[in-house]
């Protein structure tokens, strides 16, 4: 029950964290005057603190162990959120939210690992999926507070200052848990628990001796091929960057675009759908966690990857007949002409992640003419991606590009409800509402998939000795792959269009597929150490 409270709690402070900000931005960039520039910097700061601590959270972990990790994590954290809480100035929110950042990544990595390693062999893909279950609550929790805040009065204060409630309470569970997880190893556990039979007592003191035979490791060990330890980093490397490449970060960049184009007008049918949206996430990832020790992480990893593939093609062959439109950058959107578009258009196109979305600067007169609820529309469409918060991305880098080059292009936003390209009225209403069933089938497949299933692989795959270090690794590789494809996408969508971009996303959907069956090896039931003999064994190409 600690184990599950831990693992809760966990991906609940690191959802919460990636989600506040969307809402926080609302009453910063009054009360701080922020400029588009300064806002991505601040949504940013928290992605350089993350991927600072894949940089330097490994030997954290493996050197002073999974359990005073997460413990130093918390520490950081509160001192994060109080120093948000407390600012007086800009400066002071950037350490904050860098200080934030760097704390979620360590636990959320720790968190993992610790879990992985503390329960049975059965029960581990349920415990460690949890985690997943957090963050995709967390966000929902952060939108809900960014509502009830958002006509307070520095009412951003209260939301970064609520982050040390579940924090505290993740220090004070953990405090009552084993300190070395590895020394009450799967296979000592698994005795007690009559789960493998061991015939005497000098088998069995072999057995708890084996993690230790293997504790000395290198971080070059990583690309060797003592243990097989290069196939591992393939896997690892491999599940990482697919689950970046197959579009996740962007795909719901256009969720509230979506939704505006088949129907939901008004800025309360629009929360609705978002929060719908959050509903099917969390729902979904409840499926996976029922599901990762019976069918397995190989087939939820594969079918997920065919949903995923056909839903953005799909999506693209869709666009390709009725074109969405699309607002294309900060300044456009903070011209004082475009305020009618925004207040008739409240879900315009942001940012996949929660953690980054830039907002017009005119916000301060669209509330007072939207309304209470325009906040929190803003807010909640920007959400429902991020799972593995592994998964924040500076997305006003995504928005603001052509304005911060001086290319700022004003372009009208159109209404998507009128017909485009040419297609009869009805037809088109049949492409949206496939475009959002679609996207709907996406955010279920990643839930299911990618979203917990790759992080359960990594906790699993590599020796005690260096998994803290492997899974920085990854993890690293995970932020500076999702910063990129959200750095080159208005690019990409530039120089190859919409609808080709989201094919692309297709064909890399089906190729991730092709690269599970081939490489990635099924995990369920098996004790860590008897994964690590399975690797050390077999002779892979």
């Amino acid at each position: 029950l600690l184990s599950a409270t831990v693992s809760l709690l966990g991906g609940l402070i690191f959802g919460y964290e990636l989600g506040i900000i969307s809402g926080a931005l609302l009453q910063l960039q009054i009360d701080f005057d922020l400029s588009c520039f300064k806002q991505e910097i601040l949504v940013s700061a928290l992605l350089i603190g993350a991927l600072l601590a894949s940089l330097v959270g490994g030997i954290l972990i493996d050197r002073h162990g999974r359990r005073r990790a997460i413990l130093v994590s918390n520490l950081v954290l509160l001192v994060g959120s109080l120093i948000l809480t407390l600012a007086r100035s800009f400066i002071g929110l950037i350490i904050g939210r860098m200080t934030v950042g760097f704390a979620i990544s360590v636990s959320s990595m720790a968190c993992c690992i610790y879990v992985s390693e503390m329960v049975a062999a059965h029960q581990r893909g349920l415990l460690v999926s949890l985690y997943e279950v957090g963050i995709t609550v967390g966000i929902l929790l952060s939108y809900a507070l960014n509502y009830i805040f958002a006509d307070v009065d520095e009412g951003w204060r209260y939301m970064f200052g609520l982050a040390i409630a579940p924090t505290a309470m993740q220090f004070l569970s953990i405090l009552f848990l084993p300190v070395n997880p590895v020394k009450l190893n799967s296979w000592d556990s698994d005795c007690q628990k009559g789960l493998i039979q061991l015939q005497n007592i000098e088998d069995r003191e072999k057995a708890k001796q084996e993690p230790y035979k293997e504790k000395h490791y290198s971080f070059l060990d990583l690309f060797r091929t003592r243990d097989n330890m290069r196939r591992r980093t393939l896997v690892g490397l491999g599940l990482v960057l697919f689950q970046q490449f197959t579009g996740q970060p962007n795909v719901l960049g256009y969720a509230s675009k979506i939704f505006h184009s088949v129907g939901f007008q008004s800025n309360s049918s629009a929360i609705l759908a978002s929060v719908g949206l959050g509903a099917i996430k969390v729902v979904a990832t409840l499926v996976a966690m029922a599901f990762a020790d019976k069918a397995g992480r190989r087939v939820l990893l594969m079918a997920g990857c065919v949903v995923m593939a056909i839903s953005v093609t799909s999506i693209g062959l869709t666009s390709r007949i009725a074109p969405l439109a699309m607002a294309r950058d900060c300044k456009a959107a903070a011209d004082p002409n475009a305020s009618h578009s925004l207040t008739q258009h409240p879900l315009t196109p942001v940012s996949s992640q929660p953690a980054v979305s830039p907002i017009p600067p005119t916000l301060g007169a669209l509330k007072r003419q939207a309304g209470p609820g325009f906040a929190a529309t803003r807010s909640l469409t920007k959400v429902f991606t991020s799972t593995q918060s592994r998964e924040a991305v500076p997305s006003s880098f995504l928005t603001q590009k052509r304005g911060l080059v001086g290319q700022s292009r004003k372009e009208p936003v159109e209404s998507t409800g009128t017909p485009s390209g040419g297609a009869p009225w009805t037809e088109q209403l049949v492409l949206n509402w496939i475009t959002l069933l679609s996207m709907m089938a996406f955010v279920s497949a990643f839930s299911i998939g990618f979203g917990p299933m790759t992080w359960l692989v990594l906790s699993e795959i590599y020796p005690a000795g260096i998994r803290g270090r492997a899974f920085a690794f990854c993890n690293s590789f995970n932020w500076a792959a999702n910063l990129l494809i959200s750095l080159s996408f208005l690019d990409l969508i530039d120089a190859i269009g919409f609808s080709w971009m989201f094919l692309l996303y297709g064909l890399m959907g089906a190729m991730a597929v092709i690269f599970i069956y081939l490489f990635v090896p099924e995990t369920k039931g098996q004790s860590l150490e008897e994964i690590d003999q399975q690797f050390s064994r077999k002779r892979y190409v």
